[in-house]
């Protein structure tokens, strides 16, 4: 694989105005051009269905973390959206006999793929780096003070592109992540559902809090579509399920063997998200919160979770939670705001509700609750709403284009669905 890799051929002046509006420059809370994810699963109790977990099965674990950074590439006649480095390791703890197993296969897939070793533990193709590292005991669970269980061992293998700085930080993360432990979800309380937003006409100024809800109106991928590209479930059939079971065994984790054995046809599938968040546009209901923000019915930044920008497109100031460098991130409330409405998210996982709650701000949702995959309705129900919440059970657009009517603010006709 040789880097810049191309994610978008060629790019018009529009397009270069959005990256260097809102992608390329600096002043936000984490940089715009960089697109990051963590994955930790590990079997408890808690999770046994997903994980396999029993008494006498138990102590698997697989971390995935990757992190790119993305820019313009101006070296060809029109300029390229590109990704301009990769970071991409894997972590996994299992039975000593799936270890051995799992690193015969990767010296397998490394001479299959044409990689050229160049140390004890490296590897070199193109413009990739792969480091392999067999752990009896791994380093970071010495550091932890976490028993390794009895007869496992672990397997690290890391994919760098090849002037790639990546800070010490940024390695630790993921199991700053792992150290925070398993996430409870939430107990759902008794919250009420109404047809429509009208009652949050009682609650103004509010502030919102957006999941990937407008996001995938817009046409961007729900999250479960990374999981499928990093392998991080189980997912060989087109069968409706709430959950899918996690990948924790070597031989069921293919995330390496395809970059090993075709980095640059995988990188199709692992820019597919940032591509088209890259190239999605806001939606109607962007811009009717851009109208409801310029009313002063809605106020403070939006309180993000997507980082697709959409809302920062549509004119609207952003603050961005889901970080991995904080576990419960800083939260700018308004301190005008009466009311939190959450758009899209399915649970608190940074704890902004929670938070808004404790402020004394009515929390409404406006969520399906549910999807749709192989043309089959799934019912996916909010996770944490409590007492005296409200829920508006629908899609965003519709929604809040009748708050705007309601209200008595216009959405300017060129954002207005047809």
């Amino acid at each position: 694989m040789f880097l810049p890799y191309p994610v978008i051929e060629q790019l018009d002046d529009s397009q270069v105005a959005t990256w260097e509006e809102h992608f390329a420059g600096a002043g936000h809370e984490r940089p715009r051009a960089i697109e990051e994810g963590i994955w930790r699963r590990t079997q408890d109790p808690a999770n046994a269905v997903q994980s396999g977990w029993s008494e006498d099965a138990q102590g698997r674990r697989r971390i995935v973390h990757y992190r790119y950074r993305y820019g313009i590439d101006y070296t060809f006649p029109v300029p390229r959206l590109v990704l301009a480095e990769l970071y991409l390791y894997t972590s996994v703890l299992a039975p000593r006999a799936e270890i051995s197993e799992y690193g015969d296969n990767v010296r397998s897939w490394l001479a299959e793929g044409g990689w050229r070793q160049t140390g004890d533990t490296t590897w070199a193709k193109g413009d990739l780096r792969v480091t392999v590292t067999p752990h009896d005991t791994h380093p970071q669970d010495e550091r932890a003070s976490r028993p390794t269980p009895a007869g496992f061992c672990s397997l690290d293998v890391v994919f760098l592109s090849e002037d790639f700085e990546v800070t010490r930080n940024v390695r630790q993360m993921p199991w700053n992540v792992l150290a925070g432990g398993i996430r409870i979800k939430d107990e759902r309380g008794n919250p009420a559902y109404a047809e429509d937003l009208g009652e949050l006409k009682n609650h103004l100024p509010f502030q919102v809090e957006i999941g990937c809800g407008t996001s995938v109106e817009a046409g961007v991928p729900p999250l479960h579509f990374l999981h499928q590209a990093y392998r991080v479930t189980e997912r060989t059939d087109n069968v409706m399920k709430q959950t899918h079971p996690f990948v924790l065994s070597p031989a069921k984790d293919t995330l390496v063997q395809e970059m090993l054995l075709d980095a640059t046809a995988k990188a199709e599938e692992l820019t597919t998200m940032f591509r088209v968040s890259f190239l999605a546009e806001p939606t109607a209901a962007h811009h009717a919160l851009k109208a409801l923000h310029d009313a002063g019915h809605f106020v403070g930044p939006v309180l993000q979770h997507n980082f697709d920008l959409l809302a920062a497109r549509a004119g609207l100031e952003e603050h961005f939670v889901r970080r991995y460098d904080q576990k419960i991130p800083p939260v700018p409330f308004d301190p005008e705001a009466k009311a939190l409405l959450v758009i899209g998210l399915h649970a608190d996982r940074r704890s902004v509700q929670r938070r808004a709650r404790e402020r004394g701000m009515k929390v409404f949702y406006l969520d399906t609750e549910g999807l749709v995959e192989f043309d089959e309705y799934m019912p996916y129900p909010l996770e944490g709403p409590q007492d005296g919440d409200t829920i508006v059970q629908a899609e965003a657009t519709p929604m809040l284009l009748d708050l705007c009517h309601q209200l008595g603010v216009d959405v300017p006709a060129a954002h207005a669905p047809a």
